[in-house]
């Protein structure tokens, strides 16, 4: 894990001045009970199927990735010499929950699992990712999810 004491300069100052946008913390909008939710993962860890293009660096789009994806399918482009990526190599649920989501639809604690997920560059600017959070919305609405668990990485 990257740790800001850690890092040399001058990296450690220029991530210290980064702004870091603010959001209200109140939902936009009411939902049904988490026990009726439709419930689709948003990661920024760069993810994608074997096979797929792989991101570039500070790209703003996403990649699709299905329900029934498997561990073993994904692969993880995030690049940055500060990312430790062993959590993912021991187990994808660090970066990419989705046996958790899968339990917990099983157990009835949430409604559903998405069809699809999606997966994010990390590191990349709130503006370089607008064109494509807009496209992804329509996606999210044509499979009836109702509550996104983002996952930041």
């Amino acid at each position: 894990m990257a740790v800001l004491e850690r890092m040399p300069e001058p990296m450690r100052s220029h991530l210290a001045k980064l702004p870091c946008p603010s959001f209200e913390s109140r939902p936009w909008v009411q939902g049904p009970l988490l026990s009726r939710r439709r419930v689709s993962i948003i990661s920024t860890a760069g993810l994608h199927r074997r096979g797929d293009r792989p991101f570039e660096e500070m790209s703003g789009d996403f990649r699709v990735i299905p329900g029934d994806v498997t561990a073993g399918d994904l692969v993880m482009t995030h690049i940055s010499t500060n990312f430790d990526r062993t959590g993912f190599q021991q187990d994808w649920n660090v970066v990419f929950p989705l046996d958790r989501l899968r339990e917990l639809a099983r157990d009835g604690i949430i409604g559903s699992v998405a069809a699809c997920h999606y997966s994010f560059m990390g590191a990349t600017a709130p503006q370089e990712m607008a064109t494509a959070a807009h496209n992804l919305s329509a996606l999210l609405k044509g499979d009836a999810v109702d509550a996104a668990l983002l996952v930041p990485v």
